[in-house]
C-alpha cells in the first residue's frame, strides 16, 4: 500500500497542503492558499521540487481554492487521483466530547464536525468545507479527521473541569479540551527520541508559542494539563488573542462600552493579545518597535513573558519534577529573546540556558541548555503535517 498522504489544514480564510510520504517524511508538494473570500489579495504559493508556482486573485471560497492548487499540483506533474495517494488526512480543532482517535470520514461524522462547529465556530466549519471539498475532487480516496483535541482528551478530571453548575456544563460540553495537541504530541515523543529515553520516563513541559499559542504538562508521555481550554482563547497571551481573562471583564464591557455579543467575539478573536496591547501580532514587528523605544510594545512582550513563567512555573508543581522543557512552532523556534526571558533566574529549579546555544540558529532538533543542567531545555522544530500523515496512514493501513 503506497504511504503517500495529502495533508489539508483548512483556516477561516487560509489553506495550508503537503503532499508527503509518511514512512520517510519526504515532501514531493506543498502550498499555502491565502486570503479566500476576500476581494482583493488573494495568493496561492505552490512548491515541489525546485518549481514554485505562484497565483494572485480573488479566491471566491475554500472550494474554489482548493480546485486551483489541485490544478497547480497537475502543472507540476503530479495528477492526485492517479498517483497513489493512500488518504487524505485533514486537521480538525474541534472534535469535543464525541473525536479523540484518529477517524475516518463518513458523512456522520461530517455532520458531527459540523455540529461542533459551536465550540470553535472559527475552526470547525472551515474544517468541514475542506473535507466536503476534497471529497468531491476526490471521491475514490478514504479521508480521515485527526483531532487538534485527542491529546488532552484523557486529561484528569480535575484539569478538564471547570467550577461551574455541574449539570449544566455536562448538557452543553463545557470542559477544557485543550488543542495543539497534534503538535505537543508530536515533539514530546521527538523530544525522547532526540534524548535516547522512552517518552515514558520524561516529564516534559511544552510550549508552542506561534500567533496561537498554548503550554502542556506531559508526564510519561500522557498529558496532564494544558493552557487552552472549551475554546483556543483560554490560556497564554497570543498574537490576536488574550489568554486568560477574567470573565467579569465580558459583560462590563457589554454594559459600559455597548458592545453586543459579535463584537465581543470580535474582539476576543481578532483584537487582543499582543495586537490589541501594541498594534500588531507578528512578533518580528512588535522587537523593532521594541527596540525604537515604542513602550506599548515592552508591555505587550512583558505581558506575554509574565503569563508564560506564570504556567511554567504551575506545571513545575503540578508534575513535581520536569526533565526537560521543549519550545516549538514560530515564536518558539525563532525567538532566542522569548526562550531565555521565560527561562530566566531559574538555575535554583536546575532550569538554565546557555546564551551562544540559544541564539545559534540550527536546523532540527538542539540543545539550548548547558551539558551540566539538571533540565534539558531544548527547541524541536513541529511538524503537524508529519504526524496527521502517519496518523490517517496508519489508520487506513489497519482498515
Amino acid at each position: 500500500m503506497s504511504d503517500l498522504v495529502l495533508v489539508l489544514n483548512c483556516g477561516s480564510s487560509s489553506i495550508k497542503y503537503q503532499l508527503l510520504h509518511a514512512d520517510s517524511a519526504e515532501v514531493l508538494a506543498s502550498g499555502l492558499v491565502e486570503k479566500i473570500g476576500e476581494a482583493h489579495g488573494g495568493r496561492i504559493v505552490h512548491e515541489c521540487g525546485d518549481r514554485k508556482l505562484v497565483h494572485e486573485g480573488a479566491i471566491a471560497d475554500h472550494r474554489a481554492g482548493l480546485r486551483q492548487a489541485f490544478e497547480m499540483f497537475r502543472e507540476t506533474g503530479i495528477d492526485l487521483t492517479t498517483i497513489g495517494v493512500s488518504a487524505v488526512g485533514h486537521r480538525v480543532v474541534h472534535g469535543g466530547e464525541v473525536f479523540w482517535q484518529p477517524t475516518l470520514i463518513t458523512d456522520e461524522v461530517v455532520r458531527t464536525i459540523d455540529e461542533l462547529s459551536v465550540l470553535a465556530p472559527l475552526h470547525n466549519p472551515a474544517n468541514v468545507i475542506g473535507i466536503e471539498s476534497t471529497r468531491e475532487l476526490l471521491p475514490d480516496i478514504p479521508e480521515v479527521a485527526v483531532f487538534d483535541t485527542a491529546f488532552f482528551h484523557a486529561m484528569p478530571e480535575a484539569a478538564r473541569t471547570y467550577a461551574i453548575d455541574a449539570k449544566l456544563a455536562a448538557a452543553h460540553g463545557v470542559r477544557k479540551y485543550g488543542f495543539h495537541g497534534t503538535s505537543h504530541h508530536y515533539v514530546s515523543e521527538r523530544a525522547a527520541q532526540f534524548l535516547g529515553k522512552p517518552v515514558s520516563d520524561l516529564d516534559q513541559i511544552v510550549f508552542h508559542l506561534g500567533n496561537g499559542a498554548s503550554a502542556s504538562a506531559i508526564a510519561g508521555g500522557v498529558a496532564v494539563d494544558t493552557t487552552m481550554g472549551m475554546t483556543p482563547l483560554e490560556g497564554l497571551v497570543m498574537g490576536t488573542r488574550p489568554g486568560d481573562l477574567d470573565p467579569g471583564i465580558m459583560p462590563q464591557l457589554m454594559n459600559a462600552a455597548g458592545l453586543d455579543l459579535a463584537a465581543v467575539e470580535q474582539l476576543l478573536n481578532r483584537e487582543s493579545g499582543i495586537k490589541g496591547l501594541s498594534g500588531v501580532n507578528d512578533f518580528r514587528e512588535l522587537q523593532q518597535l521594541i527596540d525604537n523605544g515604542d513602550a506599548a510594545a515592552k508591555l505587550a512582550y512583558d505581558v506575554y513573558i509574565h503569563r508564560l513563567r506564570r504556567y511554567l512555573g504551575a506545571y513545575l508543581v503540578e508534575l513535581g519534577r520536569v526533565d526537560t522543557i521543549v519550545f516549538t512552532a514560530g515564536v518558539g523556534e525563532n525567538s532566542p529573546a522569548v526562550r531565555a526571558d521565560a527561562l530566566a533566574g531559574l538555575s535554583g529549579f536546575g532550569i538554565e540556558i546557555d546564551p551562544d546555544r540559544n541564539a545559534t540558529r540550527t536546523p532540527g532538533v538542539r540543545v539550548i541548555s548547558p551539558d551540566t543542567a539538571p533540565v534539558a531545555v531544548l527547541v524541536v522544530p513541529t511538524n503537524e503535517e508529519l504526524a496527521i500523515a502517519r496518523a490517517a496512514h496508519r489508520l487506513v493501513g489497519a482498515g
